[in-house]
């Protein structure tokens, strides 16, 4: 299935005002158990650095939820927000604009497979739902460490080979059209981001058991539908006002458990400190 036409109609529609931008965003976050996970690292990241400012790069930043998120949430974060889509860039650049943030995002237009234009400038980068697009992984791993500052961190969220994308066994396509690969193997991706001069610190399973039963209620049944035809849209609406719930619960749940496989890879790594003398 392709994902990419469901995702423009509902760009469409919620882009229209700030007032729906917003509640998009708000949805996506609450929707989308990766948001949970990726949210609760950056915490974790940006809190460490005690109020000092951060500089995010948002790579492949699709809608701009995340750097919203971070603007809003931190007054120390300042963002790039990157994409190969000119169109998102337009829609998330105009929203943000509208808001108090808006000094402290910067849309950019960007190949991550091309080297960038932001040689250590970055104490953290952030990859979600990116890496299973794009078939030169090893050239992006290599960029955004060289964009980073030694010692700077980079969170990858991707499918894992546990059943991500909706594949659960050998033969089977992916949920997602758009995927040039069902999802990474644990060793795989740490491989990759070491070659590429990159110290892997944490690696969590997301999307455990509880967590995919949550993917197929809030996610993969309603896409499914909207993907069938845009006139059930009011039925989609009336389905989660009695999933919603039931599925927000799972994703509170999985968020607590420290599972032992998953759907999905959220994988730390660090470029390393420059050696002190």
């Amino acid at each position: 299935m392709d994902y990419d036409p469901v995702k423009d109609r509902l760009g469409r529609f919620f882009w229209t005002t700030p007032t729906r931008t917003k509640a998009f965003y708000r949805t996506l976050d609450a929707v989308f158990l990766r948001s949970w996970y990726v949210r609760r690292t950056l915490r974790r990241l940006v809190g460490a650095r005690a109020g000092r400012p951060v500089r995010v790069l948002d790579a492949g930043t699709g809608f701009g939820q995340y750097a919203y998120w971070l603007v809003r949430t931190f007054p120390n974060v300042e963002v790039v927000a990157a994409d190969v889509k000119d169109d998102y860039l337009r829609r998330a650049e105009a929203f943000v604009a509208q808001t108090p943030y808006a000094g402290r995002v910067t849309f950019e237009r960007a190949d991550l497979t091309q080297p960038l234009p932001h040689e250590e400038a970055f104490d953290l980068a952030l990859s979600v739902d990116v890496m299973e697009h794009i078939e030169d992984d090893r050239a992006v791993f290599r960029n955004v460490r060289d964009a980073l500052v030694p010692g700077g961190h980079l969170v990858v969220n991707t499918p894992s080979d546990q059943g991500g994308s909706g594949v659960s066994g050998a033969g089977e396509e992916s949920f997602i059209g758009e995927h040039v690969r069902d999802g990474y193997a644990v060793d795989d991706l740490v491989e990759k981001l070491e070659t590429a001069g990159l110290r892997v610190t944490d690696t969590d399973y997301t999307y455990g058991p509880v967590g995919s039963a949550a993917w197929r209620l809030l996610v993969k049944w309603p896409i499914t539908m909207l993907n069938r035809s845009p006139l059930l849209t009011p039925l989609v609406g009336a389905y989660y006002l009695g999933a919603g719930p039931v599925g927000l619960a799972l994703n509170a749940v999985d968020l607590r458990r420290d599972n032992d496989t998953g759907t999905g890879l959220l994988v730390t790594a660090q470029k390393p400190p420059r050696p002190t003398r």
